[in-house]
């Protein structure tokens, strides 16, 4: 036997898991850890990434959807119950809230007996991205960047191991970045980060090489996995010039580029969903392969996230695809193997190139913060996804399954689909309820007022607002009570939607598709006596995944639409007074979290009671077969999946919808367009 090379050690290895309640995500953990998971993911529920307690208007169906409720310290104790947190790498999915979670999660640490200073972990923290694409923003962005300033000076003080952000890549290729836009945004918000810091006075200037090397970043890769390995080659080679001529930074070990991943959500289908298990293991090989632009840690999405939730054994097929590639593999026994390639290094150096010319671009705006509050950034975003869409549509982007091979054996993995997710039980949510109501009730009522009562004091000055939030989770204080009131001294933000400033992505060519859906627009307004058909697209509730309402409502207003779009979190009632104030012919609702059976049927109710049942409702997102079917019987007109790919066609079916509503009989082509 030949001596074998001495193996890497590998990235740490997550699953991005959490749900229903503290108690069931804690025993979720358990299991997971028992299966060689090395690091643990939480995903946080909806309302605890938005700072609102369980029991607000716009939790309502929210609850334990996405991920677990945290509402106060005895949630998080709950949480990591038999899990020591100074022996355990936590990454923690939270940005408007970061602050209050990690200050919830230092408690819990101290009470367990750790030294806080040797806690390991990531706060994902990077809002920026929040105004761009996950919608999970709260405060307006000065005061966002501050309370990330205020993180990353505490953290380097007390807690050196911390990771205090990840700048997030991942989440701007899920609105349509190219790898162009995924390397300058998320480079231009690290700039802005830093930058803040320093500024801040509160870390000394010998002491901004810490600063930098705790900054990790949080990665997409996509299924062309050769452009997204030179992808992370770029990056790293950016982030080195970067820390080295702005900040100065000496320190080769401090510049290292770090970063986790999980690899692309976006490209999974609902369609032959099988196929999404080779899409993963392409796209883990984009940032495992090459040795200098490894990921420090990887989280896998499961094969049947675009049908639902995915149970936990969806999640350990994922867990065993990063361990068979670590141990049965030698990819860990050899350096970078394409150091030398002449093809890795153009591609690199195109990427590279790209990138500083677009950085360059949002530094003139201002930097990224100005480029936020302006649009640019969205409607940028905006128009990349736009273009993919398109190109899937016309076929030039090849999905196999969606647009090409589509012709399928029955799959024995989604023969029952009632099983083939995971179903939140909907009793949780009212447990959760039960559990918020009674630590009110027990709590030291007077010390948490107090405590809330210093936390406005300090924000409301340019002191470190740390101290204060750990003030508030001793004294018990909830997820809710933290962030209102630091609404009332920052005030709320709702981001520019950018579809207003999108370009038309799909030629109204004669004779394709989005032509003949025109002309269907303007007959139908026509014979409704009205200049333009109204949409009103609406987002119920705390989802924040607004890519493809945006998506609808650009190809909407292409089509000859005049569309009504508000943005992101909105009650049921706000969605209904809109649609009969601006007296729409048709109201589009998209929900991707999984509330579906709670917010549909309210915004249907209410829309009965104001008089506007002649209003057909359609709904879009990720909705089990069962789920549909109980929504058309609800008097939902139609419901849209991942598996209705072409936004021209359903611009065609909406229309459809609202000639059947109105009594108009069908759609004459022919006879309309002589």
């Amino acid at each position: 036997m030949t001596d074998r090379q001495k193996r890497d050690r590998p990235w740490l290895m997550r699953t991005y898991a959490g749900h229903s309640t503290a108690a069931d995500s804690n025993a979720l953990y358990r299991r997971n850890l028992a299966k060689g998971q090395t690091g643990l993911s939480v995903a946080f529920d909806l309302p605890t990434q938005t700072g609102y307690d369980s029991d607000h208007v716009l939790a309502r169906g929210e609850v334990g959807r996405v991920g677990v409720p945290v509402g106060h310290i005895g949630d998080m104790r709950t949480l990591f119950d038999g899990i020591p947190l100074e022996q355990t790498n936590t990454s923690m999915t939270i940005n408007a809230t970061a602050m209050w979670l990690l200050a919830l999660y230092q408690v819990v640490a101290e009470e367990q007996g750790a030294d806080i200073a040797k806690l390991t972990g990531t706060t994902q923290n990077d809002i920026i991205k929040e105004y761009l694409s996950r919608g999970t923003h709260v405060f307006p962005p000065g005061p966002s960047v501050r309370l990330i300033t205020d993180m990353i000076a505490y953290t380097v003080a007390g807690i050196p191991k911390w990771n205090p952000i990840n700048i997030c890549s991942y989440h701007l290729q899920e609105a349509g970045a190219t790898p162009v836009q995924e390397i300058a945004f998320a480079m231009c918000t690290a700039i802005t980060v830093l930058d803040a810091v320093r500024d801040s006075g509160q870390v000394p200037a010998e002491r901004m090489g810490e600063v930098v090397g705790r900054i990790s970043f949080f990665v997409n890769a996509g299924v062309r996995f050769v452009e997204e390995m030179c992808k992370m080659r770029a990056f790293a080679q950016l982030w080195e010039k970067v820390t080295r001529e702005r900040y100065g930074i000496e320190d080769p070990k401090q510049r290292r580029f770090r970063y986790g991943v999980q690899v692309n959500s976006l490209g999974l289908t609902e369609a032959q969903p099988e196929n999404n298990v080779q899409r993963i293991v392409l796209e883990m090989l984009a940032v495992t392969l090459s040795k200098d632009a490894r990921a420090r840690a990887v989280q896998l999405p499961a094969w049947n996230e675009a049908l639902g939730l995915p149970r936990p054994w969806d999640q350990q097929w994922s867990l065993r695809i990063q361990q068979v590639l670590a141990y049965e593999s030698d990819l860990l026994e050899y350096g970078d193997i394409f150091n030398g390639s002449e093809v890795i290094e153009a591609k690199t150096a195109e990427l590279l190139a790209g990138a500083e010319a677009e950085i360059a671009k949002v530094l003139e705006q201002g930097g990224v913060v100005a480029a936020v509050e302006s649009g640019y950034l969205k409607s940028a975003l905006v128009a990349s996804h736009a273009e993919r869409r398109a190109r899937i549509e016309a076929g030039e982007d090849k999905i196999v399954g969606v647009n090409c091979f589509d012709t399928t054996e029955e799959s024995p993995l989604t023969a029952d689909l009632d099983t083939a997710i995971m179903v939140v039980d909907p009793a949780s949510e009212q447990a959760v309820l039960d559990n918020l109501k009674q630590w009110r009730a027990d709590r030291d009522e007077a010390a948490a007022q107090q405590a809330l009562t210093e936390l406005k004091r300090i924000a409301a000055t340019e002191r470190n607002l740390m101290d204060a939030t750990l003030a508030c989770a001793r004294a018990g204080v909830t997820t809710g009570e933290w962030a209102f009131a630091l609404r009332e001294v920052f005030g709320e933000y709702r981001a520019p939607t950018g579809v207003g400033g999108a370009p038309i992505a799909v030629a109204a060519e004669p004779g394709g598709e989005l032509a003949r859906v025109r002309a269907k627009v303007t007959a139908t307004a026509a014979e409704l006596g009205t200049a333009k058909l109204r949409l009103l697209v609406g987002k119920p509730g705390l989802d924040g995944h607004s890519n493809g309402a945006e998506q609808i409502a650009v190809r909407a207003r292409d089509a000859g639409f005049e569309v009504v779009y508000q943005g992101i979190r909105l009650t049921p009632e706000q969605i209904v007074s809109a649609a009969v104030a601006e007296d729409v012919h048709c109201v589009g609702l998209s929900i991707l979290s999984g509330a579906h059976p709670e917010l549909v049927p309210d915004v249907l109710q209410r829309m009965k009671r104001a008089g506007v049942e002649d209003v057909p409702v359609i709904v879009g997102g990720i909705i089990p077969a069962a789920d549909a079917e109980a929504l058309r019987a609800a008097g939902v007109a139609a419901v849209f999946t991942p598996k209705d790919f072409g936004i021209t066609t359903i611009i065609g079916r909406i229309v459809d919808e609202i000639r059947t509503a109105n009594h108009l009989g069908p759609y004459q082509e022919e006879t309309l367009a002589q």
